[in-house]
């Protein structure tokens, strides 16, 4: 009879201080308050993790799963991408370059050289690589055998701030790309975005950062600003973009010094453009990604953090130094790809992400409400 007694109990103690938490998660916005919540799932979860600080109630890891290093090393990474088969590509920014990490081998080899200063990158349907390509604020495409054509490098003639990152709607293949202000040290000194830090001016504003959301749609060789509405703040940073595998939400982060930039959700037009903004969570950040139930997940100081669809934390995993960005890859799309500054990490999950165009069909997203709950 004991035997079968002591799992009984531990699974209602598992159940109690799960809802507990989920409980002070929900309805407090006070940080100190949602650590203290977390605790109690750190202990339940780290015996099941063997010992690991992850944070995930609902079992969104798969079992005895730990965070793997696949790389290190580098100097900056960034932009994680999968392609159709599960590979992995990512970015060095200070050192130019791009990687892949294959799903058959599990090796890491270089991809390109010279690659425009490429940050965030999305494949499209065809099998190029999108990058968004700060050196001369260009949005690129990357053909398979390394070459490239330049999308678009302006808006309205003005240079771009620095295009950060970038979201395919799968349903008709219009980009979405974020353009903060980050003077980069690599920039050429007569460059008119080169500034001291922290920046004030742009050339895609009269005063202020001049941050906005960029839509250039199927075809098209001009971009459209999508962030226009009196809500918007452009003299901030926006950063991470993702959106639904129906096309019909797009969400985006601020970067801000506390990881508390904010994150906004929009509903999706026809057109491509944007209306009907939410505030979804006051954590902000850099790359976000998201799974096949409509969870979100975003990269910061903090690591990683995923949010279910009506803003509730449901998912953190530290890296020690925190990320810079996050995608599903691997054979299956259950492998949390983390990009960590001179890491790359691996994370095996219990779900599938959206990112590749052939693995949609398996989405169910239950819902979008969007609490304000942080």
């Amino acid at each position: 009879m004991k035997k079968r007694v002591l799992p009984f109990l531990w699974a209602m103690l598992c159940t109690f201080l799960y809802y507990s938490c989920k409980k002070d998660i929900a309805k407090n916005s006070d940080q100190s308050v949602v650590e203290s919540g977390e605790q109690c799932v750190f202990a339940l979860r780290g015996a099941k993790q063997g010992g690991t600080s992850i944070f995930d109630p609902t079992y969104l890891v798969a079992p005895h799963a730990q965070l793997k290093t696949l790389g290190e090393g580098f100097s900056f990474t960034e932009g994680p991408a999968v392609d159709k088969r599960g590979n992995v590509f990512f970015t060095d920014q200070p050192n130019d370059k791009i990687y892949k990490w294959s799903a058959n081998t599990g090796a890491i080899t270089t991809f390109l050289t010279g690659t425009g200063r490429a940050n965030g990158t999305f494949f499209d349907k065809k099998g190029n690589l999108i990058a968004c390509a700060d050196m001369y604020g260009e949005l690129r495409k990357i053909f398979p055998d390394g070459s490239h054509e330049v999308l678009i490098n302006n808006y309205n003639g003005k240079l771009l701030n620095g295009p950060n990152d970038v979201w395919i709607n799968p349903k008709n293949g219009g980009m979405y790309i974020t353009d903060p202000i980050f003077p980069r040290g690599y920039w050429d000194p007569g460059d008119p975005r080169q500034q001291p830090w922290e920046p004030t001016r742009s050339e895609q504003a009269a005063t202020g950062k001049g941050g906005h959301v960029y839509y250039l749609a199927p075809g098209s060789q001009q971009l459209v600003r999508v962030t226009t509405m009196p809500e918007w703040d452009a003299d901030s940073w926006p950063n991470g973009v993702v959106g639904t595998p129906d096309g019909k939400k797009l969400y985006v982060n601020k970067w801000y010094y506390d990881n508390m930039g904010g994150t906004w959700v929009f509903d999706v037009k026809h057109d491509g453009t944007l209306h009907n903004m939410k505030k979804f969570s006051d954590m902000g950040g850099d790359g976000m990604a998201m799974d096949e139930r409509g969870n979100v997940y975003i990269a910061n100081g903090l690591g990683i953090t995923a949010f279910d669809p009506e803003g509730n934390k449901i998912f953190n995993v530290p890296t020690g130094s925190g990320a810079t960005n996050v995608v599903f890859g691997g054979p299956n799309e259950k492998t949390l790809f983390i990009t960590a500054i001179d890491k790359i990490f691996s994370l095996k999950m219990n779900v599938r992400g959206v990112e590749k165009f052939n693995g949609y069909a398996g989405w169910h997203g239950h819902g979008h409400g969007h609490g304000g709950h942080h």
